[in-house]
Protein backbone atom coordinates (compact mmCIF):
# COMPACT_ATOMS: atom_id res chain seq x y z
CA UNK A 1 0.00 0.00 0.00
CA UNK A 2 1.17 3.50 -1.07
CA UNK A 3 0.37 5.25 2.59
CA UNK A 4 1.92 8.31 4.46
CA UNK A 5 4.82 7.22 6.29
CA UNK A 6 7.55 9.04 8.88
CA UNK A 7 10.23 6.88 10.16
CA UNK A 8 12.69 7.81 13.01
CA UNK A 9 15.06 4.74 13.44
CA UNK A 10 15.83 1.97 10.87
CA UNK A 11 16.76 -1.46 11.92
CA UNK A 12 20.27 -0.94 12.37
CA UNK A 13 19.21 2.01 14.97
CA UNK A 14 16.61 -0.54 16.20
CA UNK A 15 19.49 -3.32 16.71
CA UNK A 16 21.72 -0.82 18.45
CA UNK A 17 18.63 0.12 21.47
CA UNK A 18 17.48 -4.06 21.64
CA UNK A 19 20.96 -4.41 22.37
CA UNK A 20 21.92 -1.86 24.70
CA UNK A 21 18.59 -2.85 26.57
CA UNK A 22 19.37 -6.71 26.98
CA UNK A 23 22.83 -5.32 28.17
CA UNK A 24 20.70 -3.59 30.97
CA UNK A 25 19.04 -6.30 31.71
CA UNK A 26 22.08 -8.21 32.35
CA UNK A 27 23.32 -5.67 34.36
CA UNK A 28 21.78 -4.22 36.37
CA UNK A 29 19.02 -5.90 35.84
CA UNK A 30 15.45 -5.85 37.31
CA UNK A 31 13.57 -5.33 40.69
CA UNK A 32 11.13 -8.02 40.78
CA UNK A 33 8.73 -7.02 43.60
CA UNK A 34 6.02 -10.19 43.33
CA UNK A 35 7.32 -13.54 44.41
CA UNK A 36 5.30 -15.92 41.94
CA UNK A 37 7.05 -13.88 39.07
CA UNK A 38 10.80 -14.13 40.65
CA UNK A 39 10.29 -18.13 40.83
CA UNK A 40 8.59 -17.93 37.01
CA UNK A 41 12.03 -16.04 36.31
CA UNK A 42 14.49 -18.11 38.28
CA UNK A 43 13.00 -21.77 36.97
CA UNK A 44 13.47 -20.39 33.31
CA UNK A 45 17.52 -19.60 34.60
CA UNK A 46 17.40 -15.81 35.41
CA UNK A 47 20.24 -14.95 37.91
CA UNK A 48 18.16 -14.62 41.21
CA UNK A 49 19.51 -12.38 44.11
CA UNK A 50 17.10 -11.65 46.82
CA UNK A 51 14.73 -9.67 44.42
CA UNK A 52 16.89 -8.47 41.71
CA UNK A 53 16.79 -10.44 38.58
CA UNK A 54 19.87 -10.80 35.69
CA UNK A 55 17.77 -11.80 32.69
CA UNK A 56 19.97 -13.19 29.86
CA UNK A 57 19.29 -12.49 26.15
CA UNK A 58 18.43 -16.01 25.37
CA UNK A 59 15.62 -15.27 27.71
CA UNK A 60 14.75 -12.82 25.71
CA UNK A 61 14.76 -14.23 22.21
CA UNK A 62 12.82 -16.76 23.68
CA UNK A 63 9.83 -14.52 24.61
CA UNK A 64 10.37 -12.81 21.42
CA UNK A 65 9.81 -15.75 19.57
CA UNK A 66 6.77 -17.23 21.39
CA UNK A 67 4.82 -13.95 21.50
CA UNK A 68 1.62 -14.09 18.86
CA UNK A 69 2.07 -11.34 16.12
CA UNK A 70 -1.62 -10.97 15.85
CA UNK A 71 -4.52 -11.25 17.98
CA UNK A 72 -8.25 -10.33 18.07
CA UNK A 73 -10.42 -8.52 20.40
CA UNK A 74 -14.05 -8.73 19.66
CA UNK A 75 -17.13 -6.27 20.33
CA UNK A 76 -19.73 -7.26 21.98
CA UNK A 77 -22.01 -6.64 19.03
CA UNK A 78 -19.27 -8.60 16.91
CA UNK A 79 -19.38 -5.71 13.92
CA UNK A 80 -16.41 -3.66 15.33
CA UNK A 81 -13.88 -6.15 16.54
CA UNK A 82 -10.28 -5.30 16.84
CA UNK A 83 -7.47 -7.04 14.66
CA UNK A 84 -4.39 -6.23 17.05
CA UNK A 85 -1.71 -6.81 14.59
CA UNK A 86 0.97 -4.43 12.32
CA UNK A 87 -0.72 -2.49 9.91
CA UNK A 88 -3.72 -1.76 12.13
CA UNK A 89 -4.73 1.08 14.03
CA UNK A 90 -7.32 1.91 16.75
CA UNK A 91 -8.32 4.35 18.61
CA UNK A 92 -9.64 5.33 21.98
CA UNK A 93 -10.22 7.54 24.74
CA UNK A 94 -8.07 6.87 27.69
CA UNK A 95 -8.38 6.54 31.55
CA UNK A 96 -8.99 6.86 35.05
CA UNK A 97 -9.09 10.92 34.83
CA UNK A 98 -9.35 12.82 38.03
CA UNK A 99 -11.82 15.60 36.83
CA UNK A 100 -14.10 15.99 34.17
CA UNK A 101 -15.60 19.31 32.41
CA UNK A 102 -19.06 19.30 33.57
CA UNK A 103 -20.99 19.42 30.12
CA UNK A 104 -23.80 21.30 31.61
CA UNK A 105 -21.90 24.03 33.75
CA UNK A 106 -18.75 23.86 31.66
CA UNK A 107 -16.73 23.57 35.25
CA UNK A 108 -14.13 21.33 36.30
CA UNK A 109 -15.45 18.58 38.97
CA UNK A 110 -14.09 15.15 40.24
CA UNK A 111 -15.11 12.50 38.08
CA UNK A 112 -17.81 10.04 38.96
CA UNK A 113 -19.25 6.95 37.94
CA UNK A 114 -22.03 8.55 35.76
CA UNK A 115 -19.33 10.51 33.93
CA UNK A 116 -17.73 6.63 33.06
CA UNK A 117 -21.01 5.35 31.32
CA UNK A 118 -21.63 8.26 30.16
CA UNK A 119 -18.84 9.31 28.08
CA UNK A 120 -19.04 4.82 27.12
CA UNK A 121 -22.18 5.59 25.70
CA UNK A 122 -20.79 8.94 24.04
CA UNK A 123 -18.22 6.63 22.49
CA UNK A 124 -20.26 4.19 20.93
CA UNK A 125 -21.95 6.70 18.38
CA UNK A 126 -17.89 8.13 17.38
CA UNK A 127 -17.34 6.79 14.54
CA UNK A 128 -13.44 6.91 15.13
CA UNK A 129 -13.53 5.55 17.98
CA UNK A 130 -12.54 1.79 18.13
CA UNK A 131 -11.92 0.78 21.42
CA UNK A 132 -12.79 2.70 25.00
CA UNK A 133 -11.30 3.07 28.39
CA UNK A 134 -12.67 4.50 31.29
CA UNK A 135 -12.00 8.61 31.11
CA UNK A 136 -12.70 8.97 34.55
CA UNK A 137 -11.32 7.63 37.92
CA UNK A 138 -15.23 7.78 40.16
CA UNK A 139 -15.02 9.44 42.97
CA UNK A 140 -18.29 8.40 43.95
CA UNK A 141 -17.83 4.98 44.24
CA UNK A 142 -15.31 2.85 46.84
CA UNK A 143 -12.03 3.06 45.77
CA UNK A 144 -11.27 -0.74 46.63
CA UNK A 145 -13.98 -1.16 43.67
CA UNK A 146 -13.64 1.82 41.49
CA UNK A 147 -12.06 -0.34 39.06
CA UNK A 148 -14.51 -3.26 38.80
CA UNK A 149 -17.77 -0.35 39.08
CA UNK A 150 -16.28 1.26 36.13
CA UNK A 151 -15.70 -1.99 33.84
CA UNK A 152 -19.61 -2.07 34.88
CA UNK A 153 -20.57 1.57 33.78
CA UNK A 154 -18.41 1.11 30.26
CA UNK A 155 -20.20 -2.31 29.67
CA UNK A 156 -23.31 -0.59 30.57
CA UNK A 157 -22.79 2.22 27.88
CA UNK A 158 -20.88 0.71 24.87
CA UNK A 159 -20.80 -2.45 23.03
CA UNK A 160 -17.05 -1.50 21.68
CA UNK A 161 -13.87 -3.20 22.93
CA UNK A 162 -13.22 -2.29 26.02
CA UNK A 163 -9.30 -1.75 27.37
CA UNK A 164 -9.03 -1.49 31.80
CA UNK A 165 -6.63 -0.48 33.78
CA UNK A 166 -7.25 -2.30 36.96
CA UNK A 167 -5.67 -1.73 40.12
CA UNK A 168 -3.99 -5.60 40.12
CA UNK A 169 -4.79 -9.03 38.61
CA UNK A 170 -6.87 -10.10 41.27
CA UNK A 171 -9.89 -8.80 39.38
CA UNK A 172 -9.54 -10.25 35.98
CA UNK A 173 -10.99 -13.53 35.86
CA UNK A 174 -14.07 -11.43 37.43
CA UNK A 175 -14.24 -8.74 34.96
CA UNK A 176 -13.64 -11.37 32.32
CA UNK A 177 -17.23 -13.11 33.33
CA UNK A 178 -18.71 -9.27 33.55
CA UNK A 179 -17.94 -9.14 30.22
CA UNK A 180 -19.08 -12.99 29.22
CA UNK A 181 -22.22 -11.64 31.13
CA UNK A 182 -22.73 -8.44 28.95
CA UNK A 183 -22.40 -10.59 25.78
CA UNK A 184 -18.08 -11.35 24.70
CA UNK A 185 -15.80 -12.38 26.58
CA UNK A 186 -12.84 -11.67 24.54
CA UNK A 187 -14.30 -8.32 24.09
CA UNK A 188 -11.57 -7.01 26.93
CA UNK A 189 -8.24 -5.85 27.16
CA UNK A 190 -6.04 -5.10 30.00
CA UNK A 191 -3.24 -2.29 30.35
CA UNK A 192 -0.43 -2.25 32.86
CA UNK A 193 3.09 -0.55 33.61
CA UNK A 194 6.23 -1.30 34.94
CA UNK A 195 7.56 1.27 37.52
CA UNK A 196 10.67 2.96 36.39
CA UNK A 197 13.30 2.93 36.24
CA UNK A 198 13.86 -1.17 35.69
CA UNK A 199 11.03 -2.25 38.75
CA UNK A 200 7.96 -4.15 38.15
CA UNK A 201 5.74 -4.18 41.20
CA UNK A 202 3.05 -6.62 42.08
CA UNK A 203 0.26 -5.28 41.38
CA UNK A 204 1.80 -4.65 37.60
CA UNK A 205 3.16 -8.61 37.60
CA UNK A 206 -0.30 -9.73 39.19
CA UNK A 207 -2.04 -8.40 35.56
CA UNK A 208 0.89 -9.44 33.65
CA UNK A 209 0.75 -13.32 34.99
CA UNK A 210 -3.27 -13.42 35.16
CA UNK A 211 -3.42 -11.86 31.96
CA UNK A 212 -1.24 -14.83 30.34
CA UNK A 213 -3.08 -17.07 32.26
CA UNK A 214 -6.54 -16.37 31.36
CA UNK A 215 -5.41 -15.60 27.45
CA UNK A 216 -6.74 -11.72 27.96
CA UNK A 217 -4.31 -9.06 25.59
CA UNK A 218 -1.92 -7.75 27.71
CA UNK A 219 -0.89 -3.92 26.99
CA UNK A 220 2.47 -3.45 28.91
CA UNK A 221 3.69 0.05 28.67
CA UNK A 222 6.86 1.87 29.98
CA UNK A 223 6.16 4.89 31.59
CA UNK A 224 9.87 6.49 32.18
CA UNK A 225 10.33 10.59 32.00
CA UNK A 226 13.07 12.43 30.27
CA UNK A 227 15.31 13.78 33.62
CA UNK A 228 12.83 12.32 35.97
CA UNK A 229 12.21 8.14 36.31
CA UNK A 230 14.94 8.20 33.03
CA UNK A 231 18.21 10.44 31.76
CA UNK A 232 17.54 13.23 29.41
CA UNK A 233 18.09 11.57 26.87
CA UNK A 234 15.22 10.37 23.96
CA UNK A 235 17.69 7.41 23.18
CA UNK A 236 18.42 6.41 26.60
CA UNK A 237 14.88 6.65 27.96
CA UNK A 238 13.44 5.20 25.15
CA UNK A 239 16.12 2.19 25.74
CA UNK A 240 15.32 1.77 29.73
CA UNK A 241 11.94 1.69 28.73
CA UNK A 242 12.24 -1.30 26.45
CA UNK A 243 14.35 -3.14 29.24
CA UNK A 244 10.97 -2.78 31.41
CA UNK A 245 8.98 -4.39 28.12
CA UNK A 246 11.19 -6.98 27.31
CA UNK A 247 11.53 -8.23 31.31
CA UNK A 248 8.06 -7.99 31.05
CA UNK A 249 7.49 -9.95 28.25
CA UNK A 250 9.45 -12.73 29.77
CA UNK A 251 7.67 -13.02 32.53
CA UNK A 252 4.35 -13.01 30.37
CA UNK A 253 5.43 -15.50 27.88
CA UNK A 254 6.80 -17.93 30.39
CA UNK A 255 3.50 -18.11 32.24
CA UNK A 256 1.58 -18.85 28.67
CA UNK A 257 3.73 -18.60 25.73
CA UNK A 258 1.58 -17.50 22.84
CA UNK A 259 -0.45 -15.18 24.78
CA UNK A 260 -1.85 -12.18 23.39
CA UNK A 261 1.11 -9.03 24.27
CA UNK A 262 0.60 -5.58 22.83
CA UNK A 263 4.35 -3.46 23.08
CA UNK A 264 3.82 -0.52 24.60
CA UNK A 265 5.28 2.77 23.74
CA UNK A 266 5.72 5.74 26.60
CA UNK A 267 8.37 8.66 26.38
CA UNK A 268 7.51 10.73 29.31
CA UNK A 269 8.80 13.99 28.93
CA UNK A 270 9.38 16.18 31.82
CA UNK A 271 9.07 19.83 32.14
CA UNK A 272 11.09 20.71 34.77
CA UNK A 273 9.38 24.51 34.93
CA UNK A 274 6.34 23.06 36.25
CA UNK A 275 7.04 19.35 37.13
CA UNK A 276 4.55 18.17 34.68
CA UNK A 277 4.94 15.21 32.73
CA UNK A 278 3.54 17.09 29.44
CA UNK A 279 1.90 15.37 26.49
CA UNK A 280 1.79 17.78 23.96
CA UNK A 281 5.29 18.55 22.56
CA UNK A 282 7.57 17.54 20.32
CA UNK A 283 9.80 15.23 22.23
CA UNK A 284 7.09 12.99 23.39
CA UNK A 285 5.83 11.98 20.21
CA UNK A 286 9.49 11.46 18.48
CA UNK A 287 9.89 9.05 21.26
CA UNK A 288 6.94 7.27 21.24
CA UNK A 289 7.53 6.95 17.36
CA UNK A 290 11.01 5.38 17.70
CA UNK A 291 9.19 3.19 20.41
CA UNK A 292 7.18 2.38 17.40
CA UNK A 293 10.00 1.35 15.23
CA UNK A 294 11.15 -1.11 18.43
CA UNK A 295 7.33 -2.41 18.07
CA UNK A 296 7.61 -3.22 14.19
CA UNK A 297 11.33 -4.41 14.22
CA UNK A 298 10.51 -7.24 17.25
CA UNK A 299 6.79 -7.34 14.82
CA UNK A 300 4.53 -7.24 17.91
CA UNK A 301 1.61 -5.18 17.90
CA UNK A 302 2.34 -1.52 19.68
CA UNK A 303 0.24 1.32 21.88
CA UNK A 304 0.65 5.13 21.87
CA UNK A 305 -0.76 8.32 22.29
CA UNK A 306 -3.31 10.30 19.73
CA UNK A 307 -5.43 13.32 20.50
CA UNK A 308 -3.99 15.19 23.87
CA UNK A 309 -3.58 18.02 24.98
CA UNK A 310 -2.02 20.09 27.70
CA UNK A 311 -5.00 23.08 27.50
CA UNK A 312 -6.89 23.47 30.30
CA UNK A 313 -10.54 24.21 28.45
CA UNK A 314 -12.17 24.40 25.07
CA UNK A 315 -9.83 26.85 23.55
CA UNK A 316 -7.37 27.67 20.20
CA UNK A 317 -4.20 25.40 22.42
CA UNK A 318 -6.95 22.40 23.13
CA UNK A 319 -8.20 22.55 18.93
CA UNK A 320 -4.32 22.87 17.98
CA UNK A 321 -2.76 20.28 19.92
CA UNK A 322 -5.61 17.60 19.24
CA UNK A 323 -5.37 18.28 15.57
CA UNK A 324 -1.34 17.74 15.08
CA UNK A 325 -1.42 14.90 17.87
CA UNK A 326 -4.12 12.64 16.22
CA UNK A 327 -1.88 13.32 12.81
CA UNK A 328 1.26 12.44 14.73
CA UNK A 329 -0.47 9.13 16.13
CA UNK A 330 -1.67 7.50 13.13
CA UNK A 331 1.83 8.92 11.49
CA UNK A 332 3.42 6.02 14.31
CA UNK A 333 1.35 3.63 12.98
CA UNK A 334 0.73 1.99 16.87
CA UNK A 335 -1.68 -0.73 17.02
CA UNK A 336 -4.00 1.08 19.98
CA UNK A 337 -3.73 5.02 20.01
CA UNK A 338 -5.27 5.80 23.35
CA UNK A 339 -6.06 9.01 25.07
CA UNK A 340 -8.44 10.62 22.26
CA UNK A 341 -10.42 13.43 24.34
CA UNK A 342 -7.44 13.90 27.00
CA UNK A 343 -6.56 17.75 28.38
CA UNK A 344 -5.28 19.62 31.37
CA UNK A 345 -2.11 17.09 30.72
CA UNK A 346 -3.83 13.89 31.30
CA UNK A 347 -5.63 14.63 34.53
CA UNK A 348 -8.75 15.37 32.76
CA UNK A 349 -11.35 14.86 30.33
CA UNK A 350 -14.88 15.91 29.14
CA UNK A 351 -17.38 14.35 26.87
CA UNK A 352 -16.66 17.78 24.31
CA UNK A 353 -13.03 16.74 23.99
CA UNK A 354 -14.20 13.61 22.68
CA UNK A 355 -16.29 14.84 20.26
CA UNK A 356 -13.01 16.88 19.22
CA UNK A 357 -11.40 13.92 19.01
CA UNK A 358 -13.28 11.70 16.66
CA UNK A 359 -13.45 14.42 14.24
CA UNK A 360 -9.28 14.70 14.28
CA UNK A 361 -8.83 11.25 14.34
CA UNK A 362 -11.74 11.04 11.17
CA UNK A 363 -8.93 13.93 9.56
CA UNK A 364 -5.68 11.77 10.24
CA UNK A 365 -7.47 8.45 8.89
CA UNK A 366 -8.11 10.15 5.68
CA UNK A 367 -4.53 11.29 5.75
CA UNK A 368 -3.61 7.81 6.31
CA UNK A 369 -5.69 6.49 3.30
CA UNK A 370 -3.84 4.32 0.16
CA UNK A 371 -2.78 6.89 -2.48
CA UNK A 372 -1.93 4.19 -4.95
CA UNK A 373 -0.37 4.37 -8.50
CA UNK A 374 -2.05 2.74 -10.82
CA UNK A 375 -3.70 2.25 -14.33
CA UNK A 376 -7.36 2.98 -12.04
CA UNK A 377 -6.07 5.69 -10.06
CA UNK A 378 -3.91 7.45 -13.17
CA UNK A 379 -7.31 7.88 -14.98
CA UNK A 380 -5.43 8.84 -18.48
CA UNK A 381 -8.60 7.96 -20.15
CA UNK A 382 -10.51 10.28 -17.76
CA UNK A 383 -8.20 13.18 -18.88
CA UNK A 384 -8.11 12.15 -22.76
CA UNK A 385 -12.07 12.02 -23.19
CA UNK A 386 -12.35 15.35 -21.43
CA UNK A 387 -9.64 16.89 -22.91
CA UNK A 388 -7.66 20.02 -22.62
CA UNK A 389 -10.11 23.20 -21.84
CA UNK A 390 -12.61 21.07 -20.28
CA UNK A 391 -13.57 20.23 -16.56
CA UNK A 392 -14.73 17.48 -14.87
CA UNK A 393 -17.70 18.41 -12.95
CA UNK A 394 -20.39 16.54 -14.00
CA UNK A 395 -18.16 13.11 -14.96
CA UNK A 396 -19.59 10.31 -12.84
CA UNK A 397 -15.75 9.58 -11.78
CA UNK A 398 -15.60 12.82 -10.13
CA UNK A 399 -19.38 12.28 -8.39
CA UNK A 400 -17.76 8.38 -7.32
CA UNK A 401 -14.65 9.90 -6.27
CA UNK A 402 -15.88 12.93 -3.68
CA UNK A 403 -18.57 10.43 -2.19
CA UNK A 404 -15.46 9.21 -0.74
CA UNK A 405 -13.19 12.46 0.37
CA UNK A 406 -13.18 12.95 3.62
CA UNK A 407 -15.88 15.33 4.87
CA UNK A 408 -16.04 17.21 8.49
CA UNK A 409 -19.11 17.56 11.04
CA UNK A 410 -17.56 20.49 12.64
CA UNK A 411 -14.73 22.15 10.32
CA UNK A 412 -16.28 25.07 8.79
CA UNK A 413 -15.83 24.42 4.72
CA UNK A 414 -17.89 26.73 3.74
CA UNK A 415 -18.25 30.91 2.32
CA UNK A 416 -18.42 33.55 4.76
CA UNK A 417 -21.59 34.52 3.43
CA UNK A 418 -22.90 31.35 4.79
CA UNK A 419 -21.60 31.56 7.71
CA UNK A 420 -22.35 35.00 8.11
CA UNK A 421 -25.61 34.10 7.52
CA UNK A 422 -26.17 30.79 9.91
CA UNK A 423 -24.81 32.57 12.96
CA UNK A 424 -21.27 33.15 12.89
CA UNK A 425 -20.77 29.93 15.11
CA UNK A 426 -17.20 29.75 16.57
CA UNK A 427 -15.72 25.83 16.36
CA UNK A 428 -16.25 25.66 20.03
CA UNK A 429 -20.01 26.57 19.79
CA UNK A 430 -19.96 23.95 17.07
CA UNK A 431 -18.54 21.10 19.50
CA UNK A 432 -20.19 22.57 22.14
CA UNK A 433 -23.97 22.10 20.46
CA UNK A 434 -22.68 18.79 18.79
CA UNK A 435 -21.96 17.43 22.29
CA UNK A 436 -25.53 18.02 23.36
CA UNK A 437 -26.83 17.11 20.06
CA UNK A 438 -25.38 13.33 20.77
CA UNK A 439 -26.42 13.30 24.33
CA UNK A 440 -29.85 14.36 24.11
CA UNK A 441 -29.92 11.11 21.56
CA UNK A 442 -31.36 7.94 22.59
CA UNK A 443 -28.48 5.31 23.08
CA UNK A 444 -28.08 2.80 20.47
CA UNK A 445 -28.64 -0.13 22.74
CA UNK A 446 -29.20 -0.77 26.41
CA UNK A 447 -28.36 -3.62 28.57
CA UNK A 448 -31.44 -5.62 29.68
CA UNK A 449 -32.84 -5.35 33.35
CA UNK A 450 -32.04 -8.89 34.22
CA UNK A 451 -28.16 -8.38 33.10
CA UNK A 452 -28.13 -4.71 34.79
CA UNK A 453 -29.10 -6.69 37.95
CA UNK A 454 -26.76 -8.92 37.94
CA UNK A 455 -23.59 -6.64 37.11
CA UNK A 456 -25.12 -4.99 40.41
CA UNK A 457 -24.64 -8.37 42.29
CA UNK A 458 -20.69 -8.56 41.02
CA UNK A 459 -20.36 -4.95 42.65
CA UNK A 460 -22.18 -6.48 45.45
CA UNK A 461 -19.84 -9.33 45.61
CA UNK A 462 -16.97 -7.45 44.96
CA UNK A 463 -17.00 -4.88 47.65
CA UNK A 464 -17.90 -7.80 50.31
CA UNK A 465 -14.73 -9.42 49.42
Amino acid sequence: MSIAQFTVWDSTDCLRVHNASLALLEDPGVEVKHGPAVKVLSDLGARVEGTRVKIGADLVDRALSSAPRQATVLSRDHESSLTLSQGQSYFGPGSDCLYVTDPETGLRRRALLGDVEGMAALCERLENIDFVMSMGLPEDVPQEIDDIAQVAAMLRGTRKPLLVAPRNGAVLLAMREMAALCGEADSLMIYAMPSPPLMHDEDALSKVMGCAELGIPLIYAPAPATGGTGPASLASVITLGNAEVLSGLVVHQAVAPGAPFVYGAGCGILNLRTALDVYAVPEHFLGNHAACELARYYGLPSFAYAGVSDAKCVDEQLFAEHAFTALLGALSGATLLHDVGYLESGLRSSYETIVLGDEMVGFARAFMRDCRVDSESLALAEILDVGPGGNHLARPLTRAAHRGYWQPDLIDHGTYDRWRAGGQSTFAERLCTRRDELLATERPFRLSEETSHQLDDFLTDAMAR
